[in-house]
């Protein structure tokens, strides 16, 4: 079953409270949610912690409220996830400092290019992706998550205006200006 079909389903189950819909959401989820939360709080123990919250956030949320504002659960997720990581942040009051000094080996094995982004499309080596994940530091924390949501993730246009509360086009622009940033850095680098 094609998974955009897969998780319509699963959706339409959490909209009548089912818990082994949830069950099943966790499953397809946690790990794209963890690594979200990863690479911006930078501790596996603490990534662990709110990936945790996150999902039972969600649950507390599903039972409670009804969920015509969100179309996809993945968009659902996404936006818990984020606002967790950032009452966690708030809580601490510091600053978030993302680790991607251990996510080479997990990027490496993730198709983030996509057709016409220059940068992504050259990365072609270890040597490249650790460029990429130390060039990515350097980026200011809003095209990070950006580039995080959509390459890494892989979420939508639509999933990631939904997660960041912004416009489709907003969302546009943000991605071409991470990338664009990302672009000279990394430039700067070779």
């Amino acid at each position: 079953m094609p998974q955009d079909i897969k998780e319509k389903q699963i959706f339409s189950r959490l909209k009548k409270r089912d818990k082994e819909a949830f069950t099943q959401a966790y499953d397809a989820y946690l790990d794209s949610i963890y690594r979200f939360i990863y690479f911006k709080v930078g501790s596996q123990e603490v990534a662990e912690d709110i990936t945790s919250q996150v999902f039972l956030k969600t649950w507390d949320y599903i039972q409670n409220n009804n969920l015509r504002d969100y179309k996809t659960l993945k968009a659902l997720l996404y936006k818990v996830a984020r606002n967790t990581v950032i009452d966690h942040y708030r809580k601490e009051s510091r600053k978030a400092e993302s680790s991607l000094d251990t996510a080479v080996g997990d990027i490496k094995d993730v198709n983030i290019a996509d057709p016409g982004q220059d940068i992504l499309t050259k990365i072609s080596t270890k040597a490249d992706y650790e460029i990429v994940v130390l060039r990515m530091r350097d980026l200011k924390d809003e095209y990070r998550e950006a580039i995080v949501l959509r390459y890494i993730n892989e979420l939508n246009i639509k999933e990631i205006a939904v997660v960041l509360d912004k416009s489709r086009g907003n969302v546009r622009v943000l991605i071409y200006r991470a990338l664009q940033a990302l672009k000279e850095l990394v430039e700067d680098e070779k």
